[in-house]
C-alpha cells in the first residue's frame, strides 16, 4: 500500500510563493506518474500539474508560468513550486499517484491519494 504525505501548505499573501512536497512510502514511486489536483469549496476537483515517471511535466493552463512540478526519485518525493499565487489558487491540494500519467492529466483520477494540504491565498 503506497502512502502519500503532503506538506508545505499554508497561508500566503497574493503574489507570494509556496512549495508543496509529497513523500511516497514505496520504492515503486519511481515507476509511477505523480501529480497534484486541487479542490476549492463548492467546486469540482481540478487538475493542476503532473509528471510522468520519466520526468515529463504537464501543467494546467491556469498555472502555466507560475507553478512548476518536479520529482526526486531518490527521495521518493514530488514537489510543486507555486509562485505569483492568486486568491483563486486557494484550495485543498491533493497529491496523487498512478501508473499512467493520463489518469491524472485527462481523467483527474489516480490509484493513490494523499490526505490533502490547505493552501490559502489572501488579497
Amino acid at each position: 500500500q503506497v502512502q502519500l504525505v503532503e506538506s508545505g501548505g499554508g497561508l500566503v499573501q497574493a503574489g507570494g510563493s509556496l512549495r508543496l512536497s509529497c513523500a511516497a512510502s514505496e520504492r515503486t514511486f519511481s515507476s509511477y506518474a505523480m501529480g497534484w489536483l486541487r479542490q476549492a469549496p463548492g467546486k469540482e476537483r481540478e487538475f493542476v500539474a503532473a509528471i510522468s515517471w520519466r520526468g515529463a511535466p504537464y501543467h494546467a493552463d491556469s498555472v502555466k508560468g507560475r507553478f512548476t512540478i518536479s520529482r526526486d526519485n531518490a527521495k521518493n518525493t514530488v514537489y510543486l513550486q507555486m509562485n505569483s499565487l492568486k486568491v483563486e489558487d486557494t484550495a485543498v491540494y491533493y497529491c496523487a499517484s498512478d501508473p499512467q500519467v493520463s489518469s491524472i492529466v485527462v481523467r483527474h483520477t489516480a490509484y493513490y491519494w494523499g490526505q490533502g494540504t490547505q493552501v490559502t491565498v489572501s488579497s
